[in-house]
């Protein structure tokens, strides 16, 4: 009975010593494992409201995570440009892109309801539409393409700037403007008789600087992170337009995160876009005066009469792209206006 007893005993003492090891290796492999990197890409430079959030959201996401992420932010275009960021986040090769709404015009029609000029009388009006139910919906509209809206950033409103004043529609005529690639703001160009010129945003100052273009749109906060009012006799404070942010990510891989990441994750975000909304406001005014300090860009100021004009002007794209973007849409982001 003993030999018995002693047969099975150190099968049983084996098997134990290999669980345990197994264990202890499986913790190590734990501890050491490395991180899973996260990609953020993004066009614009670091002190830039989008800069600051992509920051924002790389230090919360390595606090909030520790060991388990790590968040690599590349500005300034260091890893895609703007014309193939998102087929990079559909690819898996950028996990997080935080494009200008005009961007999403091939995935989805009703995000071009942000470039329609003069829709919206400030930024108060288009944070209302933004948060509203008509607003939310939209961030909603790319799903069966593959694309996750998880929130809209401000950068602020559009303003015209060329080496001419432009104070009257017709001081565009026959202009070469940069425009991104949108087509409403193309028929916004077109309504002035200038000539709009897609190109990337990392080719503006170059193409300003050698005369390629006439002018360009922005805001405070880009044209002068950028220095194109360096390159810029005048700007145009017009509030045209507004320019925007949505940020992405791919359903694939916003799918693919464990449920309890994935609320860290949305949670984090959320708390980076406040940041950057915040700065948002703040650098439209101290960009804005940076750039009348340096005396480098006259600032053309638009009495009532002649913005009528350019809202007379510009206002009938409007109705062009009705259809696609959709009357009761519209009609939300017109009523925003109202407190």
């Amino acid at each position: 009975m003993k030999k018995s007893t002693s047969t099975f005993t150190h099968p049983l003492k084996s098997i134990a010593k290999l669980a345990t090891i197994a264990a202890i290796l499986a913790a190590s492999f734990n501890v050491f494992a490395e991180p899973i990197e996260i990609k953020f890409s993004h066009v614009v430079a670091e002190n830039t409201p989008k800069g600051q959030m992509a920051l924002k959201f790389k230090e919360l996401i390595e606090q909030r995570l520790p060991g388990e992420y790590v968040v690599n932010v590349f500005p300034n275009s260091q890893l895609f440009g703007d014309n193939n960021e998102l087929a990079a986040l559909l690819l898996n090769d950028v996990q997080f892109v935080a494009p200008s709404l005009s961007k999403f015009e091939r995935f989805t029609k009703k995000l071009q309801i942000f470039d329609l000029p003069f829709l919206f009388e400030d930024m108060a009006a288009v944070d209302r539409f933004q948060q509203s139910d008509s607003g939310q919906k939209l961030l909603n509209a790319m799903n069966r393409k593959g694309l996750v809206g998880l929130g809209y950033l401000h950068n602020g409103m559009k303003q015209f700037s060329a080496n001419d004043p432009l104070a009257l529609p017709k001081d565009a005529n026959g202009k070469k403007f940069r425009i991104m690639a949108s087509d409403v703001i193309a028929a916004q160009f077109d309504a002035v008789g200038a000539i709009p010129v897609k190109k990337p945003f990392s080719e503006v100052f170059t193409l300003l600087q050698t005369r390629a273009i006439d002018g360009q749109e922005n805001t405070w906060s880009n044209t002068y992170s950028m220095k194109f009012y360096e390159v810029q006799s005048h700007i145009t404070e017009s509030n045209h337009g507004v320019l925007d942010y949505m940020v992405v990510t791919s359903n694939t891989f916003w799918k693919g995160l464990p449920a309890d990441k994935r609320a860290i994750f949305k949670s984090s975000l959320d708390e980076a876009i406040a940041l950057g909304n915040k700065i948002a406001s703040e650098k439209d005014n101290q960009d804005r005066q940076a750039i009348i300090d340096s005396k480098r860009s006259e600032l053309v100021t638009l009495t009532p009469a002649a913005r009528q004009q350019w809202v007379n002007a510009m206002k009938p794209v409007w109705a062009k792209f009705e259809d696609q973007i959709g009357k009761d849409m519209i009609d939300a982001a017109q009523a925003a206006n109202t407190k």
